[in-house]
């Protein structure tokens, strides 16, 4: 599962929109920050919301993920601290929607983002991806440059029919363009265990995927909300929170099984 340098790249995917991707992104980086671990996230959402997230003004950025992809910089060039995460973040912001249609005409359009990772692998332990709920072109390269996805999902009931969508968008990604891509884990976020739908589909979770559900559960936390709009992960805003207590805890239990 390694590659060049030992760094290990995870999307966090799911083709559903406002499932908390961006939230488990910022907070799992955050996290293992905490934990001593290097971290790169690579926003590849046109919106912005990891970049805003992490404290990085998507306005005031002189390179992004955009200019990555189209070669006009690299990574070294594009990244920003995240002073209050502990982390690294290449930035998005809007002109990125246009990378979609730039990228259609050049060769090896679905590699952009691995070619430029390779090239920072003695840098990082960890990079985590924020995919946008589109299946695109920028989705793909963050599924190419990836070893596996993590899919942040909330226990209704339409979550389980979105899930099979992204497994066979990962099997094709896997059988065509990288063998190595596999699903690591799904994450039960904005959990209420109040809720007896949600035990029930947590339970069929856990009966169809197995090992694939992380133990760690991520519980609905307006803390974890807030922390986004004061450009800090939930983890760093209030550490006390339940929310920020449980992304620790799922920091961890990524660090323990990944080594």
């Amino acid at each position: 599962m390694n590659r060049a340098g030992g760094m290990r790249i995870f999307c966090v995917a799911n083709q559903k929109g406002g499932v908390g991707k961006t939230t488990t992104t910022v907070n799992l980086a955050a996290g293992l920050a905490q934990l001593g671990r290097r971290v790169l996230v690579v926003d590849l959402d046109p919106q912005g919301n990891a970049t805003m997230g992490s404290g990085v003004d998507k306005r005031q950025l002189d390179f992004g993920v955009y200019d990555v992809l189209l070669e006009s910089a690299g990574i070294a060039e594009a990244r920003r601290r995240s002073d209050k995460g502990g982390y690294d973040v290449v930035g998005a912001n809007r002109e990125l929607a246009g990378a979609e249609v730039e990228l259609v005409e050049l060769e090896h359009r679905e590699r952009r983002l691995r070619q430029a990772l390779a090239v920072v692998c003695d840098d990082y332990d960890f990079v985590l991806i924020d995919c946008p709920p589109s299946l695109s072109l920028l989705t793909l390269n963050g599924l190419v440059a990836a070893h596996g996805v993590i899919v942040p999902m909330q226990c209704e009931y339409f979550a389980l029919e979105g899930l099979s969508d992204l497994v066979n968008t990962i099997r094709q990604v896997h059988a065509n363009l990288n063998p190595e891509l596999q699903i690591i884990g799904l994450l039960r976020v904005m959990f209420d265990p109040r809720i007896t739908l949600q035990q029930q589909v947590s339970e069929q979770l856990k009966a169809h995927f197995g090992g694939k559900v992380f133990d760690t559960v991520i519980p609905r936390n307006v803390r974890l909300a807030e922390a986004p709009s004061y450009g800090q992960p939930g983890v760093v805003f209030d550490p006390t929170s339940k929310g920020a207590q449980a992304f620790v805890e799922f920091a961890r239990e990524m660090a323990a099984r990944l080594g």
